[in-house]
């Protein structure tokens, strides 16, 4: 395994970042888009982190963005909870935006009962954190283009 601590080489940074731009391309099927600012911000900020390989961080920023994104441009409404404004506004599958809210919850939040990210769960998991934070990424992008302008 390689060092978890190091940046990933630039080889593979630009395949993950090129991956995500054909992720984009491909869910763009209107000319124009409407996103905030602070949306579109939080939006690269998940590219980054996903090019770096830190995919709980993916995870957290996907949920954020897409959050961000709904209540400017969906629901005006700064107080509507995260999980009722997923529900409502989301036009993918239901399941999809509930486990990745669900997901996300569990790495935010700590229950100390059940506790579900240990240090073990981190080194040892990267596949499976990975495969959270590219499915996590497409559910962003397509949140973000479901609803195409002119």
């Amino acid at each position: 395994m390689d060092n978890l601590f190091e940046p990933p080489s630039k080889q593979l940074w630009q395949q993950r970042s090129l991956w995500i731009e054909n992720e984009i391309e491909k869910a763009e099927t209107g000319l124009s888009y409407l996103a905030s600012d602070h949306s579109v911000a939080l939006f690269y900020d998940m590219q980054r982190a996903y090019c770096a390989g830190a995919w709980i961080s993916v995870v957290v920023m996907a949920v954020s963005s897409i959050d961000s994104h709904f209540r400017e441009t969906e629901s005006g409404d700064n107080r509507a909870g995260t999980a009722s404004l997923l529900k409502e506004f989301y036009e993918g599958e239901v399941e999809e935006i509930d486990w990745l809210r669900k997901l996300r919850n569990k790495y935010v939040h700590l229950n100390l009962q059940e506790p579900f990210l240990e240090m073990d769960t981190w080194f040892n998991n990267q596949v499976l954190l990975e495969a959270d934070a590219t499915k996590a990424i497409k559910i962003a992008i397509k949140a973000f283009y479901q609803n195409p302008g002119t």
